[in-house]
């Protein structure tokens, strides 16, 4: 099982590899605008078929995400000369390669040399986040008897040191391969004053900057013929976080599946849609607020408002997004496949064993 997943894993970035070369090439020889869009079509719904090659948690859920999300949103903006894939001068191969995989960007376009690496990049933080997440999958075998609550507290760590781990990985291969560093993703998010400092400013940098000028600044353009450029930003933001529900969605629909390609009925239960969308609509009103009122320094205390917007981003998360999860069975699913490979090793071990001994 895991050998052929890891052959369908190669063969989807195989793929995907030729596709970015392609578009690069396209770059070279269209303009910017409707014709080159036009040519980015195919390989942006190749792009979004990709994953339904994985069914392993492991692969087709980071795999789905760079690739169904970041990649086909980056080619989106390349068509229009927009986005981290577009610079004066034009990437090299190389970059544009990496660019489009992974949520990187370049350190130094004048000075290639420098490398700067966002400090996950630590060896002793990656073997303590693996120990924690090693930790965890032992605890769900004795889930049982864990109070509800404390069971979804536990689904949320084990979810951020998964995320955590991804990125120090994602931190390291491009740091060997090229002088870039990691778009840095998450900036002190414990520390966010508010639901917008924790969405702008402080949680999935990436993501975010990414879905600025392919949603909310052409719905904010949008907007303003009809309610006027101050208000435009409310129904822009809404927009901005419904997008974002709705890949959340599609990479759920990924992982959720049991067979590669099979096309399974889509039974979203709209969970993190309806996460994304109450933070979206908050995000609107506390912009509204400010446009009203114009207060010139903050109503509440930083403590109070950090501990305040932890309480409800948590609160909502564990209502609403860590449920999702779980019903698509990625806590589970993790659990089996981190013990299958742990045998997988074992066993690569005892064979490269009796092999030597034999020899």
């Amino acid at each position: 099982m895991i050998e052929g997943e890891i052959n369908n894993f190669i063969m989807v970035w195989s793929v995907a590899t030729i596709l970015f070369c392609y578009s690069y090439t396209i770059g070279k020889l269209i303009p910017k605008g409707k014709v080159r869009f036009v040519t980015l079509i195919p390989p942006i719904i190749i792009l979004l078929l990709l994953p339904m090659r994985l069914t392993i948690v492991h692969l087709v859920g980071p795999s789905s995400f760079l690739l169904s999300w970041l990649s086909t949103f980056k080619l989106f903006l390349f068509a229009f000369s927009k986005g981290p894939l577009s610079s004066n001068p034009p990437l090299s191969l190389s970059h544009f390669l990496l660019i489009a995989s992974f949520p990187i960007k370049l350190a130094n376009h004048a000075n290639q040399t420098k490398i700067k690496v966002v400090p996950i990049n630590c060896p002793s933080k990656l073997v303590i986040i693996f120990l924690f997440s090693y930790f965890f999958i032992h605890l769900y075998d004795k889930k049982e008897n864990f109070h509800p609550i404390n069971l979804m507290i536990l689904y949320t760590l084990h979810l951020y040191a998964g995320l955590e781990i991804f990125l120090v990985l994602i931190s390291t291969l491009s740091s060997k391969l090229l002088h870039v560093e990691l778009e840095q993703p998450f900036n002190k998010p414990y520390l966010s004053t508010s639901v917008q400092d924790f969405w702008g400013r402080r949680w999935n940098i990436m993501v975010t900057r990414i879905l600025h000028p392919t949603v909310y600044k052409p719905m904010v353009n949008a907007s303003s013929h009809f309610i006027g450029r101050k208000w435009a930003p409310l129904p822009a933001v809404v927009a901005t976080f419904t997008v974002s529900g709705l890949m959340h969605e599609l990479i759920f629909y990924y992982i959720k599946r049991e067979k590669k390609d099979t096309w399974e009925a889509w039974e979203p239960c709209w969970d993190s849609m309806c996460f994304f969308f109450i933070h979206g609509v908050c995000l609107a009103l506390q912009i509204a607020y400010k446009k009203v009122f114009e207060p010139k320094r903050e109503l509440l205390p930083r403590v109070v408002s950090c501990i305040l917007t932890m309480v409800f981003v948590v609160s909502t998360g564990i209502c609403l997004f860590v449920p999702a999860l779980v019903r698509c069975g990625v806590f589970e699913k993790a659990r089996t496949e981190s013990i299958v490979f742990v045998q997988f090793v074992k066993n690569i071990y005892v064979q490269r064993g009796h092999s030597l001994h034999e020899g």
